[in-house]
């Protein structure tokens, strides 16, 4: 049997604090459950407090990395002031400029921050005033409950796992991505995608993917969107029906999926969205090398059609 050290683990978890600042709740239980709202927009919205005043509402990102809230989540709060700007990237491109606030404290559920750096962007999930990251709950076991709605955490793989379908995660450049296939025709494709639960929709093809398989030729196209990241970079994306997406043993049909257009090796990688991953509850492992799925109440439920 594996016995928890909670000394050893609060070291751990407080080595990450230059970076999210300390965890005042002592981590003394080996579970906790933060209770969150699935938006119509397929986001994961977390009810969280700012400054021990200001009650806001934040999109929980696995494709983030850091604390940040809206230009009108800013507008809203009464509790933060911006000690300057820097550079930062975000998945649609780099060289954007964001305000950051510097000794902030945040509150999700029964657990606290201190000393929290928080910056600011121009987008979010719809109905949320900013996002937060999975290096906020590093060291930790994290599960996405879509039954429950609930995100919960652990200091070791709940006896559950057991009865999930266990998968290979490839982190990097602190991004999660898993492999699945895609088929079309009569061709199975694999590809790596970015576990990515700020994108509403299901599927987004990268360039290079697109190009080689000829994607473009091989799948009707049936509409056309533009897209704009967390700082308002613009992606163009065109809209088709994939006939066939395989993940683990799991094997989804007529799934929505979105590939770019214009300027080849734009988008680097795809994405693998909230309209997909809601269909699954989730657990993600403390070393971020494991995966594990298994389909739930939503698996069968109408795709995100915007």
């Amino acid at each position: 049997m594996i016995r928890f050290n909670p000394c050893l683990f609060l070291v751990l978890f407080i080595n990450c604090q230059s970076i999210f600042g300390q965890v005042t709740s002592a981590f003394i239980e080996t579970k906790y459950t933060i209770p969150f709202q699935l938006t119509e927009y397929n986001n994961i919205s977390v009810q969280a407090k700012l400054n021990q005043k200001d009650t806001i509402n934040l999109m929980f990102h696995t494709a983030a990395n850091a604390v940040s809230l809206t230009e009108e989540g800013v507008k809203k709060i009464k509790t933060i002031t911006f000690a300057g700007a820097d550079s930062v990237s975000s998945w649609g491109g780099g060289g954007n400029s964001s305000r950051f606030s510097k000794g902030n404290s945040l509150q999700l559920g029964a657990l606290n921050w201190t000393n929290v750096s928080i910056w600011e962007n121009k987008n979010s999930g719809p109905k949320t005033d900013g996002k937060f990251g999975i290096d906020l709950f590093a060291g930790q076991v994290i599960e996405l409950d879509f039954d429950k709605n609930q995100l919960i955490l652990y200091t070791s793989l709940p006896e559950k796992s057991k009865k999930f379908e266990k998968l290979k995660l490839y982190f990097e450049d602190d991004f999660m991505f898993i492999e699945a296939n895609c088929k079309i025709e009569n061709r199975s494709l694999t590809n790596r995608f970015l576990i990515h639960s700020g994108y509403s929709g299901a599927l987004l093809f990268d360039d290079t993917f697109v190009s080689k398989n000829k994607i473009d030729e091989n799948l009707e196209v049936i509409s056309e969107k533009e897209l704009k990241d967390s700082f308002g970079n613009s992606v163009k994306t065109k809209r088709a029906i994939l006939p066939i997406f395989i993940i683990g043993h799991n094997e989804l049909t007529d799934v929505p999926v979105g590939f770019f257009t214009g300027k080849i090796g734009n988008q680097k990688v795809s994405i693998l969205g909230g309209d997909l991953l809601k269909r699954f509850n989730i657990i993600i492992d403390e070393k971020r090398e494991y995966i594990y799925i298994s389909p739930n109440k939503l698996r069968k439920s109408k795709y995100f059609s915007s």
